[in-house]
């Protein structure tokens, strides 16, 4: 069906102006972690905010308080977790997911690849669009806990502080790999 009636279409721009006006303003005070790109948990929220605000915008069935205290209820539950994620490693680890390293010298890790379910030609894309040539001329490539490739430079790896909570590099450092 292409047209029901004015009114529906009323209804849609009306609630749609103020469930999204209601749901950037409570964005802004929750603060900017509330749609960061940070783990799996913050992609569920995103998703389940969207399809909320989607609800809200065309379902004759859901009031607009009625979204509103849901977009709200989603959003809540974002700051909590995350307040706590921050003070407590027990949250952290139930929510955050470690980083963890795929090659390391220019060898592949297969048991970390397999896990991660990450393919060769994956890492060689990430080693490539970081402006290497070859996996020999890196000395690390890792799995972010947002899912994104980090590639350390080989002048750089044993001196990065920043690499010592990456899964798997204390044993490819013992193993020589």
């Amino acid at each position: 069906m292409f047209f029901d009636t004015w009114t529906g279409l009323g209804r849609v721009l009306v609630v749609g102006i103020l469930a999204y006006g209601g749901l950037i303003l409570m964005l802004r005070v929750s603060g900017k972690r509330t749609l960061s790109k940070m783990n799996a948990f913050d992609l569920i929220v995103t998703v389940a905010l969207g399809s909320t605000l989607a609800t809200v915008l065309l379902s004759r069935e859901v009031a607009l308080a009625e979204g509103l205290l849901a977009l709200g209820l989603l959003i809540g539950l974002q700051f909590a977790i995350t307040w706590a994620s921050v003070r407590s490693a027990r949250v952290r680890g139930m929510v955050k997911a470690e980083p963890r390293l795929l090659l390391h010298h220019g060898r592949y890790l297969d048991r970390a690849l397999r896990l991660e379910r990450v393919t060769r030609e994956e890492i060689d894309a990430a080693v490539c669009a970081a402006g290497r040539s070859r996996t020999g001329d890196v000395a690390a490539v890792i799995l972010e806990t947002d899912g994104t490739f980090s590639v350390v430079p080989e002048a750089r790896a044993d001196r990065d502080a920043a690499l010592d909570p990456v899964v798997g590099l204390t044993e490819a450092r013992r193993s020589g790999v």
